[in-house]
């Protein structure tokens, strides 16, 4: 309401209309709110259900609910033989299905002590670094969608569909593939294949700087991010989180190089650098831009530049795979039969997938169909930590947060 001469109740008086000068205090009080955000919102990445406890503008605690998709994936795996749960591994994590099909058959593999050959070894290698960029585009064009910008979404889903468009002439498949599977692939690379994927990669390359000018050194893109959801190394390995979100804390850890010798062994002879950061360090080999002066080892623009970091990686390791797969004169071989037995006995394997370390756990009791299939989800590890990067931030933070650790809830709610 307003006071006589229009002056606003609330306000520092000193008109010179007054003969004294009044000072009207405020009484702000604010009350405690649960606010849900989800199921259903877009910035959850899925069906996220997160209840914000909220004082005013200010997030005290933050809750994720999940299991609104959950699909029993891992009882049926204990229904059916090994090769016929190549498939639900792919709708763990839709968008990047090769490597979840990586990361079962390798578990299986290792328990049946089998060894593929050289020619589908590299062939592997190709394919699950082509399924690594395309996951960090939608990672990072979603980001953009999270923080109110379109543009990038457009140009990484553009890109996208090149590759899309591989794995179709690959396996007749654009998002659940079934490809990579024990024992092998299904098929061997249609004539002419490599020579588009080669054609695609010297176009995408300087594309990379398009998505550096959009998102990496916007200037609102930056005031979003940096400084924003700081995880600490300590809190990242307390927690269990893996992948570019441990690697954004600051932690040089990456199971193709750190895992198991029968995942490792894949990347024999392949020259690469884990993407870390280190205090504003990066590898300088390509034209990277400044860290920003107001970003903090493992705040949410970190995380989101290790993902582009990788993205450069895969693409000069899919160059490495096509030299050595087109060197290699061996025939692919076949994959295992549907109904081959395994040994009885155990088996865990972790694979380095784009969203962090994927595990998958068999045990057999000497049939085709294992008597135990689990699967450790790295979304759900990472999603674990939410709760200690909200507290104290704002509500409109929790977007930027949730978006930086880029889950899937196929793989959460397996």
């Amino acid at each position: 309401m307003d006071e006589p001469g229009g002056i606003s109740r609330g306000s520092l008086l000193e008109d010179p209309r007054l003969d004294d000068q009044r000072i009207i205090e405020f009484d702000v009080r604010t009350d405690e709110m649960l606010v849900n955000m989800g199921p259903q919102h877009p910035s959850t990445h899925g069906v996220l259900r997160l209840v914000l406890r909220t004082d005013g503008e200010i997030v005290s605690e933050v809750e994720p609910h999940i299991g609104y998709l959950h699909r029993c994936a891992e009882k049926i795996g204990e229904n059916l033989t090994h090769r016929q749960w190549i498939p639900y591994t792919d709708r763990m994590d839709y968008l990047a299905a090769m490597n979840m099909n990586l990361g079962w058959a390798l578990a299986v593999e290792k328990l049946m002590r089998h060894r593929v050959s050289e020619r589908a070894r590299h062939l592997r290698v190709l394919i699950a670094e082509l399924g690594r960029i395309s996951s960090h585009l939608v990672g990072m064009g979603a980001y953009g969608l999270d923080l109110g910008t379109f543009s990038p979404f457009l140009y990484a889903f553009r890109e996208r569909e090149k590759i899309l468009d591989l794995f179709e002439e690959a396996c007749g498949a654009r998002l659940t593939y079934s490809y990579i599977t024990v024992g092998g692939l299904t098929a061997d690379l249609p004539p002419g294949w490599l020579l588009k994927c080669e054609q695609f990669l010297d176009q995408f390359e300087p594309v990379i700087q398009e998505y550096h000018a959009l998102l990496t050194t916007n200037a609102i893109f930056v005031k979003r991010t940096a400084g924003i959801g700081v995880l600490p190394r300590e809190m990242a390995i307390d927690y269990g989180c893996s992948g570019p979100v441990l690697r954004g804390s600051g932690v040089d850890q990456d199971m193709r190089r750190d895992g198991e010798s029968i995942y490792t062994a894949m990347y024999d002879g392949y020259a690469f650098e884990v993407a870390v950061m280190k205090n504003g360090h990066y590898p300088r080999d390509h034209a990277y831009p400044p860290v920003p002066s107001d970003a903090v080892l493992g705040d949410c623009w970190h995380r989101f530049f290790v993902r582009m970091l990788e993205v450069v990686q895969s693409m000069d390791l899919v160059r490495q795979a096509i030299d050595r797969y087109s060197a290699c004169k061996e025939p692919l071989g076949e994959p295992l039969k549907l109904t081959e037995k395994m040994p009885a006995g155990d088996a865990y394997l972790e694979t380095e997938c784009p969203k962090g370390q994927m595990g998958f756990y068999v045990v057999s009791d000497g049939t085709a169909i294992p008597w135990r299939a689990r699967a450790r989800s790295s979304s759900f590890s990472n999603l674990s930590v939410l709760s200690e990067l909200c507290r104290g931030c704002l509500i409109a933070d929790v977007p930027a947060i949730v978006g930086s650790l880029d889950i899937v809830m196929g793989e959460i709610d397996r």
